[in-house]
């Protein structure tokens, strides 16, 4: 099959109407959920390679693509978009199915496993955000940096990028391009990919503002000066509003698997997104000594105690590739999801 055959619609739910790409009406449900500053297209390979025993739906979370631009509480965590996840499955008449998720998608699908663990086939977890979420924490328990999480939400954003973002920029002369932050940190370079002006529009579509990308921000006393608000994208991200911490509790366990660009410069150990390491390494100034956050080591423990307590966990680390590992490795990305969905 090729992406010609993905079709889209909008789905009206309880919550809000959701746009999805989708293939056929039968199988068992594959659910994928799209990161940050991107949307359900940069899904499609995958929705055209999936088997016929399978129904791959692709979402658009709320804000981006062509789902409802509804302003996003971030002081709900990733909840907000949990539970238009979970209102779009009923409107479908799905009641369990198989959850994907890449980057912030990552952390979408974890927090639905927290909350709804019985109505997850399995769990397959691409580049995703720690489970304590983005900046802000250090060591493998994710120990916030700061009481009031300096260093982490809407505050963090590049201004230029946002700015970019928001004009609607397709161009390359800048490192702060949209097009240049897929080529440089979305997938490894100088691997670029076959259908880059589609990824672009679909970054493209991110609605910026408070309310959504990056959201709002307030001063702190701490370093780096910034502290989380309580609306929009990266708010919701901050370890102040996204904790999970005890998915090696939930019952029963389904499932997962965690992979992985090890090139990956967005979650990372070392995060060129990460204010903390970039201060170590001199690129933000005034830096203070606070330590960057190991973001794979902070999965890697959580991902432990869910083995550890009867959950059947897998990782897969594939050199050579960025953040976006299911475009960059579409074959072994493929081979290790059909194992999972299997299982």
């Amino acid at each position: 099959m090729t992406t010609s055959s993905i079709r889209s619609r909008r789905v009206p739910t309880e919550r809000l109407t959701i746009q999805i790409e989708e293939v056929r009406d039968e199988g068992e449900p594959v659910v994928l959920v799209h990161g940050n500053v991107s949307a359900s297209a940069f899904w499609r390979p995958v929705l055209a390679r999936l088997p016929d025993r399978y129904r791959p739906i692709a979402p658009d979370l709320r804000g981006f693509g062509g789902t409802d631009p509804l302003p996003i509480d971030a002081t709900r965590g990733l909840r907000d978009h949990t539970d238009d996840l979970g209102a779009l499955l009923a409107a479908l008449g799905i009641d369990r199915a198989h959850l994907v998720g890449w980057s912030m998608g990552g952390g979408v699908v974890l927090q639905y496993l927290r909350d709804h663990p019985a109505a997850v086939r399995s769990v397959t977890l691409v580049n995703p955000v720690s489970p304590y979420g983005f900046g802000g924490t250090h060591g493998k328990e994710g120990i916030l940096n700061s009481q009031d999480g300096a260093g982490s939400g809407a505050g963090t954003a590049n201004p230029e990028f946002v700015a970019r973002l928001a004009e609607g920029d397709r161009g390359e002369d800048s490192p702060l391009s949209p097009r240049s932050v897929l080529a440089n940190c979305y997938v490894n370079p100088p691997w670029r990919p076959e259908h880059e002006e589609e990824y672009v529009t679909s970054m493209l579509t991110t609605r910026t503002g408070d309310d959504h990308y990056p959201g709002d921000s307030t001063a702190s006393p701490s370093w780096p000066g910034v502290a989380p608000g309580t609306r929009g994208v990266l708010n919701c991200l901050s370890p102040l509003r996204f904790r999970i911490d005890d998915i090696h509790l939930i019952e029963p366990k389904p499932p997962v698997l965690w992979i992985r660009g090890e090139k990956d410069v967005i979650v990372s150990d070392t995060s060129m997104f990460d204010l903390a390491h970039l201060g170590s390494i001199g690129a933000v100034p005034g830096w203070d000594g606070t330590p960057a956050q190991p973001m794979v080591t902070q999965t890697r423990h959580v991902l432990d105690r869910y083995a550890a307590e009867g959950g059947t966990v897998r990782e897969v680390a594939v050199p050579g590739a960025g953040h976006a590992v299911h475009l960059e490795r579409p074959e072994e990305f493929g081979a290790a999801l059909l194992e999972v969905l299997s299982a």
